[in-house]
């Protein structure tokens, strides 16, 4: 008696664990696909892979994911950024002149990327060109503030501080870098990706 009661759930369980790993799997193949245009493509796999489920196919849908993760990652820099600015015995001289740029640049980059997101959360038939032209420029701007910020220590690499800082820094422009290459296959696909609720 007790078999007849196990046996359907214990059946049951073997229909159910192959349809999750399905799914899984076409969870997994929407965002290789999505990132295969990218540079860095493990990061924009491992950044963008729990938006699978819901970006799918939709060129649109993957761009705003890229900008809004590249935008959490920014504005973590950002903050780090500060941080150091206002240790006692931080940074000094050239080194500390260059921070200070780069505060300004990552101040200026997630400006940009706002803007950008603002563009794709109002994706219009009548004004896609103009909007591609501008989400391009955004994010080719953001992308130019943290290769900026890098140059400015590109003399002075010495010491755990300014490595940290440079790890960072060169992390952020990859999301930023991604985020602009699912743009451009974006704008590349066009009025094909409309309508996308």
């Amino acid at each position: 008696m007790a078999y007849a009661n196990i046996f359907p759930a214990f059946f049951f369980a073997f229909l159910i664990i192959p349809t999750s790993l399905a799914a899984g799997n076409a969870d997994r193949s929407y965002v290789e696909d999505a990132c295969s245009v990218t540079r860095y493509r493990d990061l924009c796999i491992h950044s963008l892979a729990s938006f699978s489920s819901i970006a799918k196919k939709s060129p649109s849908r993957w761009a705003r994911a890229g900008v809004s993760v590249t935008l959490g990652e920014t504005k973590n820099v950002a903050g780090y950024l500060v941080t150091l600015k206002k240790q006692k015995n931080g940074m000094k001289g050239k080194s500390g002149a260059a921070l200070s740029d780069c505060i300004e640049c990552f101040g200026n980059a997630i400006d940009e990327l706002h803007k950008s997101l603002g563009v794709l959360r109002k994706l219009s038939r009548t004004t896609f060109v103009t909007q591609m032209g501008n989400l391009n420029t955004w994010l080719s701007a953001a992308l130019t503030d943290g290769n900026t910020c890098l140059d400015g220590f590109e003399e002075d690499q010495r010491g755990k501080q300014i490595k940290s800082l440079q790890s960072r820094v060169l992390r952020a422009t990859r999301f930023t870098s991604n985020a602009l290459a699912l743009a451009n296959k974006l704008a590349a696909t066009g009025l094909e990706s409309f309508p996308d609720p």
